[in-house]
């Protein structure tokens, strides 16, 4: 299942029509190189969600919790981790266990960039984005869903 966006803005609103179909206990994974998109798209997913405050990377801190944001009918948290430094640590999946993100994984949307090969023990059902960047400045993605009802959703965001 795969989609062309042209622009960085549809890429960000391609991360809202995500967040529709998000709910408590989504992990979503996020691949693709440097500059394919994903913060983007994360980006798209906390405005569609209607979290305070911006989606920004959170590369240096590695995880970063944004609450909803009532006042504007946000009702999920969103858990945005860049698991991009893991990548040099001795042990990246004892990395990832230390962040506790099982603790969050039941009540909040759960989203993680550059977490393939990482993350995907925390659940049994995810939904894996592949972005690539193009020669144009577009973007490929592609959703490979993984358990659930995730084959489902993932074809209602790409009809």
């Amino acid at each position: 299942m795969t989609r062309i966006l042209s622009t960085v803005e549809q890429t960000r609103d391609f991360g809202k029509a995500l967040a529709a179909v998000l709910r408590a206990g989504d992990l979503v994974v996020l691949t693709g190189p440097l500059g394919a998109g994903k913060t983007a798209l994360a980006q798209g997913v906390g405005a569609g969600l209607r979290v305070r405050g911006d989606v920004t990377s959170p590369t240096f801190v590695i995880a970063r919790v944004h609450r909803p944001d009532e006042s504007r009918g946000g009702t999920l948290p969103l858990v945005h981790v860049d698991a991009y430094r893991l990548g040099d640590v001795k042990d990246p999946i004892g990395e990832v266990d230390a962040l506790d993100l099982d603790a969050t994984l039941e009540d909040s949307v759960t989203l993680v960039e550059w977490g393939e090969g990482l993350v995907e023990q925390l659940s049994d059902e995810h939904l894996e984005v592949r972005l690539d960047r193009r020669d144009d400045d577009s973007r490929v993605v592609a959703l490979i869903p993984r358990g659930g009802d995730w084959p489902s959703r993932a074809a209602a965001l790409t009809a």
